[in-house]
């Protein structure tokens, strides 16, 4: 009776704690504000590691010193062509004690294997190259499909003309698919890559499993406010690839004046009263903003200032300096894709597939 009594009384103390908790009249254990909440129930890291364009030979190093200067979100993509590498890094980490469970690692199934037979294979593959059991995230890279190459899980096929071959897969018949691969425990969340706010709210009605984040081009000079509000009002996180607007490359996004985001005097101003770059103050941007964000660097100086934008406090006076300098559409450097000339006009490579996002202005289409 006294083991029943006792038993009783740890339900109802149970009980009482958690009504307790609902009301806010206590706090559960403090979130890490180094993190975002996914509607998945996972928190991920504010600032990760790009790996776009990182170069082969150099990639798997730069992962590395992230890791032991304190990263723990890698954003990968099959296409990217260094995954392979990066496992390499990663097995190597793990090997040497890092949990497998404080990483998180995001990649991306390519447009040519959107058929719902090619998903697990795709998905397989990217574990296998990274060594990994299963993903913390993936990511459909594009809306729009291309054709699949035999023998390949990420090309881009062409014709004898060197024109890109498309195909057309429904959007939902390749989230079903990868709803399966979180049905199977390969991946613990999915998600979507350059959806416009449409397309992103179409595949939340018709989603099983909702997507948990967007993963778009933003920075200062192409924040996407009205994308970003309509992930909220969706309840999926908005993250930032090209958080600097790519200022390595060839299309860098400028400001109206043709300077680029690490040297923008309002940018530099408001890190020279704390020591930092401007580059810094982008990125502390997207944290204050709440965005996810994954800078791209190989040099290790860079990896550790990138990561202590999480100790930069922007005043609200100077997020609406860095607000002013949005440019919208016109100051976006990589989000439409490759570009290629039609009839003498320079447009988006993939702007032909019906399933591309955006209308040459830059509205949805």
């Amino acid at each position: 009776m006294l083991r029943l009594a006792a038993a009783a009384a740890a339900v109802l103390a149970g009980a009482f704690l958690a009504r307790r908790l609902l009301r806010g009249r206590l706090s559960a254990a403090p979130a890490d504000p180094r993190t975002c909440l996914l509607s998945s129930g996972a928190r991920m890291p504010l600032v990760g590691l790009g790996t776009w364009q990182a170069p082969r030979g150099e990639v798997g190093a730069a992962v590395s010193a992230a890791l032991k200067c304190g990263y723990r979100h890698i954003d990968c993509a099959a296409i990217y062509g260094n995954e392979a590498e990066i496992g390499e890094a990663l097995s190597a980490a793990l090997s040497r004690g890092l949990a497998r469970s404080a990483l998180f690692v995001t990649s991306k199934l390519w447009n040519s294997e959107h058929a719902a037979a090619h998903v697990r294979a795709a998905c397989v593959q990217t574990m296998r190259e990274l060594q990994l059991e299963y993903l913390d995230l993936y990511l459909m890279h594009w809306p729009q499909q291309m054709a699949k190459t035999e023998g390949s899980t990420a090309s881009i096929p062409r014709d004898e003309r060197g024109d890109v071959k498309y195909a057309r897969v429904p959007i939902i018949e390749t989230w079903r698919a990868m709803e399966a691969l979180v049905d199977e425990g390969l991946v613990k969340a999915i998600g979507v890559s350059n959806f416009n706010a449409k397309q992103l709210a179409q595949l939340c009605r018709d989603a099983r499993i909702k997507p948990v984040c967007n993963q778009v081009e933003s920075h200062p000079y192409f924040a996407q406010e009205a994308l970003l509000e309509a992930c909220r009002q969706l309840g999926v996180v908005m993250t930032a690839y090209s958080p600097l607007g790519s200022p390595g490359t060839g299309q860098a996004a400028r400001s109206e004046d043709g300077v680029a985001i690490p040297s923008h005097p309002t940018l530099r101003a408001i890190g020279a009263k704390r020591g930092k770059s401007a580059a810094q103050v982008a990125l502390a941007y997207q944290v204050a903003r709440g965005v996810p964000t994954f800078p791209k660097t190989v040099k290790a100086d860079r990896l550790a200032e990138n990561l202590d934008v999480m100790n930069i406090v922007l005043t609200d006076a100077e997020m609406a300096e860095i607000r002013a300098l949005d440019r919208g559409w016109a100051g976006r450097s990589c989000f439409a894709g490759p570009k290629v000339e039609r009839n003498g006009v320079l447009e988006p490579r993939d702007a032909v597939h019906p399933d591309y996002p955006w209308n040459s202005d830059g509205t949805e289409r």
